[in-house]
């Protein structure tokens, strides 16, 4: 009863908007409902040891000294190993620009990529625009590679996209390390990029033409407004058409963006290789990657043959399973 009166008192305390009983009245009727204080600890308060705390922090900083150094030490000696190995194979698979040495150094292989992809990456530190000189020779010496081995179509990953700027640069850069190469009989060049008109030999071309006789070489050029960004474009195209009745939500499937992305970009490559000291994607596509052999060398720096070349050797024994 105490309690149902207490609780009646407080309810209608609050329904008159607290003017019947003041603050130490509304204390005192919460008051047995309140837990009670704990009592304050009887246990002395530690003693600073300031001796023992500088030893256990010089501990941890010659822990932390001693780690670094050996995983500073065991990182050169890696890298002055893969230098190495890298010089070496450098001097023994050299193709001296020479269509013949390389296809005799492919020769063994099982298959080859008939799509190649590689990321590059602009050195933007250099000055008076040889950054771009040395990303459109690094393009050129690679498609005379794969023009070389027999890879139809290549496509060159730069995040930045500076060399869908300069398509007829870099097709007139391709084109004479083709014929550095090859001679007047250099495979026909059509270079291109995902929205845009392609070029080829030498003419702005909508449509890609036929081979000749000593093959053909397209040339795809891609950065980060492929990836990511074609994804959330197609995403919004086709919530918009189901919005309008113009496309069923149950006709969206796999099948439909793959062909959609397929078309606007690329397909999926059979090689992806990565040219750089560490493995970075950059923001490649991610689409076009579900089923893509990936290659890095690692502590490689600059495009280098044996890299390609040990690419393709990497390629060619790999097991494609697909799920099974």
């Amino acid at each position: 009863m105490v309690l149902s009166r207490e609780t009646e008192v407080y309810r209608r305390d609050a329904r008159k908007g607290g003017k019947i009983l003041n603050a130490q009245e509304r204390e005192e009727l919460l008051k047995p409902y309140l837990p009670k204080p704990s009592k304050p600890s009887s246990q002395q308060t530690r003693k600073p040891r300031p001796v023992r705390t500088f030893l256990k922090t010089q501990l941890h900083i010659f822990v932390y000294t001693v780690i670094h150094t050996l995983f500073s030490v065991f990182v050169r000696f890696r890298q002055a190993y893969h230098a190495i190995l890298s010089r070496a194979l450098a001097i023994l698979y050299y193709h001296h620009r020479t269509p013949e040495l390389i296809r005799k150094d492919i020769k063994g292989l099982s298959r080859l990529p008939r799509h190649l992809s590689i990321t590059l990456e602009l050195q933007e530190e250099e000055r008076g625009g040889a950054g771009l000189e040395i990303l459109l020779d690094e393009v050129a010496e690679i498609s005379a590679w794969c023009a070389c081995a027999g890879i139809p179509l290549l496509s060159v990953y730069e995040k930045t996209g500076i060399l869908k700027n300069y398509i007829p640069t870099t097709h007139r850069t391709v084109a004479a390390k083709l014929h550095a190469y090859f001679g007047r009989r250099r495979p026909s060049l059509q270079v291109r990029a995902p929205h845009m008109p392609s070029f080829l030999n030498g003419d702005v071309a909508e449509q890609s033409a036929s081979t000749n006789d000593s093959g053909h070489l397209q040339i795809l050029l891609l950065s980060s407004e492929d990836g990511r960004s074609t994804l959330v474009d197609l995403t919004k195209t086709l919530a918009e058409m189901s919005q309008h009745q113009k496309l069923s939500p149950a006709d969206i499937s796999l099948d439909l963006i793959d062909a959609e992305i397929s078309e606007s970009v690329m397909g999926e490559p059979d090689l992806l290789l990565l040219y750089g000291p560490n493995v970075k994607l950059q923001g490649y596509p991610p689409w076009q990657l579900r089923l893509t052999e990936i290659f890095h060398v690692q502590d490689n720096v600059g495009v280098e043959y044996q890299v390609f070349l040990r690419a393709l050797y990497n390629f060619a024994k790999a097991q494609m399973r697909f799920g099974r």
